[in-house]
């Protein structure tokens, strides 16, 4: 910033006194959030203001659900965040040697609802149809489900099984590179900020097992599902 204002306005400033300034216009640091350059802004707002609302209108009529979907993957030797140590000593975390990973999806819904199932390899279109199975068993209200744009989620053999339900699952597609509008994004951020990547594994502990723990925990909680819902970017939610 120092720099930036010394190019504007020919004006050099230390660091000490670039943060007084800031400070000064109400501004603070923060960690921005990252958008990809292919976002299209207008099919964002068609979202929020006709897609989502025309599907929430639908589902209130037919007595359905909405729930909204993701996957996301997880690894034993992840770690996240920082830890106090001897200045100069950098701190060790003791982990397992061996490589584990796991992959999970998971459906939340406004009310607290929530689904999952864990996973191991890369997502494909059977696999895909097989978790939809999974959620769909012994449900009696339809539901209206709503993913991201993941090739796994748009094959013909995911649109045939759809149909094959006829209308008991209906599937939506949310706007290409927009995950913030997707408040299942939020589980995984929880799950990252609270899991094994801030308690790593025991000796003999099975990352499947860590993992579907927390999910389960999650699950118990429809008071921290229905937060996932309070972020400013999905405020675009209601009446589901």
């Amino acid at each position: 910033m120092a720099t930036l204002i010394d190019e504007k306005f020919g004006v050099k400033m230390g660091v000490t006194a670039v943060g007084r300034l800031l400070a000064g216009l109400g501004l603070s640091p923060q960690k921005p959030l990252q958008r990809a350059y292919q976002r299209d802004p207008q099919a964002v707002e068609r979202w929020q203001r006709e897609s989502f609302p025309g599907i929430a209108a639908a589902a209130k009529q037919s007595g359905a659900d909405i729930y909204f979907w993701d996957e996301s993957g997880f690894r034993a030797d992840a770690v996240h965040g920082k830890t106090w140590a001897v200045k100069g000593e950098t701190p060790v975390i003791e982990r397992p040697g061996q490589r584990q990973s796991i992959s999970a999806a998971s459906a939340v819904n406004a009310r607290g609802a929530f689904w999952f199932a864990t996973y191991k390899g890369a997502l494909t279109a059977e696999l895909f149809i097989e978790l939809l199975k999974k959620m769909m068993k012994g449900r009696n209200r339809p539901v209206h489900l709503i993913v991201d744009g993941l090739p796994a989620h748009k094959k013909a053999n995911v649109r045939e099984y759809i149909e094959s339900t006829k209308g008991k699952l209906t599937m939506h597609v949310l706007p290409g590179y927009a995950p913030d509008l997707n408040p299942d994004e939020f589980v995984w951020s929880h799950l990252k900020r609270t899991g094994v990547a801030r308690n790593p594994l025991r000796a003999g502990e099975k990352l499947e097992i860590r993992v579907e723990q927390h999910l389960h925990e999650v699950k118990e909680n429809r008071r921290l599902v229905r937060s996932f819902f309070d972020a400013p970017s999905v405020a675009y939610i209601s009446d589901c």
